[in-house]
């Protein structure tokens, strides 16, 4: 049984291993040294600290998590999603990136934004079954540009890369 709760400090030390065991899923579409970054753990605190920050938990240890970024003032964006590959296929990246989007639209925001991998099938279709859709290069706000221009900065091919939202309905 899993649950999907706010972070706090007790929690971050477990993050990096995560993300670095997710980030193995995806050789092959991502640089070598994208694979092996993670999230500073001064980030992820930052996140706990203002409930941008999600674990899944399997009884109390982390098995999973979302990372929100802020990228204005009414654009949250979801930096960084991973479970554990030894707990995937069981419904945990689906309750988090629910919890995720139910907190946006509790939040007020129009919507939740996310950048990901076209190609890979866990990926794209994934947050597209979620209620995700496809927004072109005309649609991107200034700051969504800028973060498609840091990934291919990262190295990450933009035309491997997929903009997406989630519409909060009122």
């Amino acid at each position: 049984m899993y649950s999907i709760v706010h972070a706090d400090e007790r929690h971050l030390d477990a993050l990096a291993p995560i993300e670095l065991a997710a980030a193995r899923l995806l050789i092959g579409h991502a640089p070598e040294r994208v694979l092996n970054e993670f999230t500073e753990r001064r980030v992820l605190y930052e996140a706990a600290r203002h409930q941008r920050l999600w674990v899944a938990l399997a009884g109390d240890v982390p098995i999973g998590f979302a990372h929100v970024e802020m990228l204005a003032r009414d654009l949250p964006h979801l930096e960084e999603i991973d479970v554990h590959p030894l707990h995937g296929r069981r419904g945990v990246g689906t309750a988090l990136v629910k919890a995720v989007c139910a907190w946006a639209c509790e939040a007020g925001y129009a919507q939740l934004t996310l950048t990901t991998f076209r190609e890979v099938r866990w990926n794209m279709p994934f947050y597209a079954r979620l209620g995700f859709i496809e927004l072109s290069p005309e649609e991107l706000r200034a700051e969504l540009a800028a973060q498609v221009a840091f990934e291919a900065a990262r190295g990450l091919d933009p035309a491997a890369r997929v903009v997406m939202a989630y519409t909060c309905r009122p």
